[in-house]
């Protein structure tokens, strides 16, 4: 009986084992041979696969052909350029944020100047309006020259001459060639009438 099961099953793996031998083993040979064959008589094997199996419903899924290769390529280098411009953007949008901040910022100090020297001119005492004026030069020598520049292109040129006449010559410098030529020319008028 025990040698019966053991016949059973050489039985039963024997059309498994003949299936293998007898049908698919030769199947790849043949399609091997015919490949070599016809890759030595000049013919593109490859490029003819493609193109058939490309028309096969199944296999076209996995098959990729040169247009649908170069068009991933080209929908590839389309999406980096949208991403490069995305972050461009961004980049952009922020710094236009930070100018806002930054714009907004002198617009304060701006309106801080001016009360200030609208108090100065109110205040009786010459000393006093001279220790004023002295404070806020003090505080333009302080700033950078750009910011310096644009606040006192804000305030009247004579109210702008007052301040700088009382800055160094290098401070007043790097703040006149920072401000508009039509404002500097004004400023300096009131330098040439002043001596």
């Amino acid at each position: 009986m025990a040698k019966e099961k053991v016949l059973n099953e050489k039985e039963k793996m024997n059309p498994f084992l003949w299936f293998l031998f007898a049908i698919v083993i030769p199947v790849i040979i043949a399609i091997t041979l015919t490949v070599v064959v016809f890759a030595v008589a000049g013919v593109d094997v490859v490029s003819w696969a493609k193109n058939t199996g490309n028309n096969i419903p199944v296999l076209s899924s996995f098959i990729t052909t040169d247009d649908e290769a170069r068009e991933k390529a080209q929908q590839e280098s389309i999406e980096s350029r949208l991403d490069a411009k995305d972050a461009e953007i961004e980049k952009v949008s922020q710094e236009k944020k930070e100018l806002e901040g930054t714009v907004e910022q002198l617009k304060q100090q701006i309106t801080k100047l001016e009360r200030d020297l609208d108090a100065t001119r109110q205040k009786p005492g010459q000393e006093d309006d001279k220790k004023t004026v002295k404070q806020i030069s003090k505080s333009f020598t302080n700033m950078k020259g750009k910011q310096a520049a644009l606040i006192l292109e804000q305030l009247e040129p004579g109210t702008a001459y007052v301040i700088l006449s009382e800055m160094s010559t290098d401070n007043r410098g790097s703040i006149m060639e920072n401000m508009s030529p039509e404002v500097a020319a004004e400023i300096t008028k009131f330098f040439i009438n002043a001596n």
